[in-house]
This record gives structure tokens, sequence and C-alpha cells, in this order.
């Protein structure tokens, strides 16, 4: 199993929820509303300068390993401007996972 987590624009969450609807398998996904401030690769920015700061979305879920670089695909694809600040895909492997109401583990508790 895989945690996917992504940065994403407000704007482009539709898009990507659309996406993921569309693998088989899907789990669920969370969804919290973030702060983030970071240097922007491709930028000139004064060593002094503050880094910009912006109101992002953050995506979480847990994935079977059959298809994480899919769903990490269809995020991409789907969150995608081209711009700066587009955001960032990552993938955490997942030693285990826990229903808290059945106590059902591993890839079948997803």
């Amino acid at each position: 199993m895989f945690e996917v987590k992504a940065i994403i624009r407000h704007q482009r969450l539709d898009a990507v929820r659309a996406a993921l609807q569309t693998i088989a398998d899907m789990p669920g996904v969370t969804v919290s509303m973030v702060h983030a401030f970071s240097r922007q690769h491709g930028r000139d920015a004064m060593p002094s300068e503050a880094a910009p700061e912006t109101d992002l979305l953050k995506l979480e879920t847990v994935v079977p390993v059959a298809i994480a670089d899919q769903v990490i695909d269809a995020i991409q694809q789907a969150a995608t401007t081209g711009r700066a600040g587009d955001g960032m895909v990552f993938k955490i492997a997942v030693a285990d996972a826990v229903r808290v109401r059945t106590g059902e583990r591993g890839v079948g508790s997803l």
C-alpha cells in the first residue's frame, strides 16, 4: 500500500476528483485546506524576499500498490496549469492499515 499526498490549487479540485473517479478500486480521498509557502523554482528572487504564501488543498489517500502510479498520474495530469505553484504529489509506503470499526487489516481495510 502507498499513501498518496497531493498539494494542489483550489480551482483544480473538480478536475482531480473527476480523474480519480475513473480509477477502478479507488478508495476515498481526504481533502484539507492548507496554507503553504515555498520557493518557486525558476524564479529569480532576492535572498531577503519572503517566500510567497498561498492557500492550497491537500489530498490524502491510501491505495493498493497496483493503482498507486495510476493515481499519481491522474492527479498530476488533472492538477497542472503549467504555472509555478501547481503543487506536488508524494508517494509514501504504508506498512499496514486498520479499519477501526471492524479491525480489518491491510488492503482489505481500504
